[in-house]
């Protein structure tokens, strides 16, 4: 694509590697130039946490405020009672209020790190699209909103057809999701006059179905938005690791544990990372992603450290770096690893060595933590731990212990 555009956001979406698609490039640039836009994204309260996964748009809102704009993140207290089935193959477990209301207050701590709430034209506002969801009339919804929504073209969007072409079930609660996120992005243009729905390209679909509605129910001129489906060089999803999800709060993720999931990227991914999750200038990432050999390494400590310290701080940034290099360099135990505290109730007897490996978050399961000390992956105070039987007493805790799997996640384990 040639398009150059004229607005600061739009550059910084195409410079920085964030621009997947967009329903109108020209108009929406327009509109980018002349005056404040204000954009959202919507999350689904599925977790207590967001994660790496969500990382990407997070920044877009944030560049969207520092270019002018007003970001709205739309928490879904409403569409979460129903679940998004996008590429799903199954579908999600439904949640209660109570659940919904806790996961929706843990999201909320992230977005402060990122973004600047307040009154201002360009400050961000946080909404619950339960606020209008909840107070729907079944059958004026239907008269006034399903007429609009052909069942046939639902049946089209790749998020359905995918599923069905698996002969998997499709619930009709879930194919009701489609027509309330749609509703959201009519909603939230005539209380807020909002123009721009943003999101990841798996949510195209919905977006559009948004905007076709907004123009039918208002005829009001609005824009979709997406992001490239993130994935790392070697095709695996963004934000998984071993452990699970690379969570955003720091009571499910220390920050050291956050700090090495990024020192831990490819060579070939580092360029690009600097790009979309830090905010050094464009040209000083292309110049780091292209360093070579054992200097591509300085690139990624300066890629966890600027990413770690947008969400916990550059004093956290700093105490994993040092930490880090104690533990690498040193051959030290670092006094910011991720720790287990374990009572002399808990162990009782003995403990055994797997699933203290499991509690600290070295491995998923007692079968995992087994086959990697089968496979000599696993050491103890940095020695080759060999015996899976190893049953760990109050007495062993004396001094804490230092458990790694490989060479780059470690654990200290101590007495509590």
């Amino acid at each position: 694509m040639t398009y150059h555009p004229k607005s600061d956001f739009m550059a910084v979406m195409m410079e920085r590697g964030f621009l997947a698609d967009c329903t109108d490039y020209q108009a929406l640039d327009d509109a980018l130039s002349n005056g404040v836009v204000p954009a959202y994204i919507g999350y689904d309260a599925t977790a207590a946490s967001l994660h790496v996964g969500h990382l990407m748009n997070i920044m877009v809102l944030r560049w969207l405020q520092k270019c002018g704009h007003k970001p709205i993140t739309l928490m879904g207290g409403g569409t979460t009672k129903v679940g998004d089935p996008s590429f799903r193959s199954d579908e999600r477990p439904l949640l209660g209020p109570e659940q919904i209301q806790a996961n929706i207050d843990g999201m909320g701590q992230v977005f402060a790190k990122y973004l600047s709430y307040g009154d201002g034209a360009t400050d961000a506002i946080m909404l619950n699209n339960a606020e209008w969801l909840d107070q729907l009339n079944y059958l004026d919804f239907l008269r006034d909103i399903g007429r609009h929504f052909s069942v046939n073209r639902m049946l089209a969007f790749e998020s359905v057809k995918s599923r069905l072409d698996r002969e998997q079930s499709l619930s009709f609660l879930e194919f009701n999701y489609m027509i309330l996120q749609a509703y959201d992005f009519l909603e939230l243009n005539r209380r807020y006059g909002c123009v721009l729905q943003m999101g990841g390209s798996d949510q195209w679909g919905n977006i559009i179905n948004g905007i076709d509605l907004t123009r039918r129910v208002l005829d009001n001129e609005i824009f979709g938005l997406t992001t490239p489906l993130l994935t790392t060089s070697d095709g695996r999803k963004m934000g998984k690791s071993q452990g699970g999800a690379i969570w955003l709060n720091g009571d499910m993720l220390a920050p050291y544990g956050f700090w090495q999931f990024w020192r831990n990227t490819t060579d070939a991914d580092t360029a690009k990372f600097l790009k979309i999750f830090t905010e050094l200038p464009v040209a000083e990432c292309d110049r780091l992603g292209a360093l070579q050999g054992a200097d591509i390494n300085a690139a990624k400590i300066i890629l966890a450290n600027e990413v770690t310290a947008l969400l916990h701080g550059r004093a956290a940034a700093e105490a994993a770096e040092a930490t880090a290099r104690e533990v690498f360099e040193q051959g030290g135990v670092g006094d910011d690893l991720p720790t287990l505290d374990l009572t002399a109730a808990e162990l009782g007897d003995g403990m055994s060595i797997a699933q203290i490996i499991v509690r600290a978050g070295l491995a998923a399961s007692g079968k995992e933590a087994k086959r990697l000390i089968a496979d000599n992956g696993a050491r103890l105070n940095d020695e080759p731990l060999t015996d899976a039987g190893l049953m760990v007493t109050a007495d062993m805790l004396a001094a804490p212990i230092k458990l790694s799997a490989g060479k780059k996640r470690h654990a200290l384990v101590r007495l509590a």
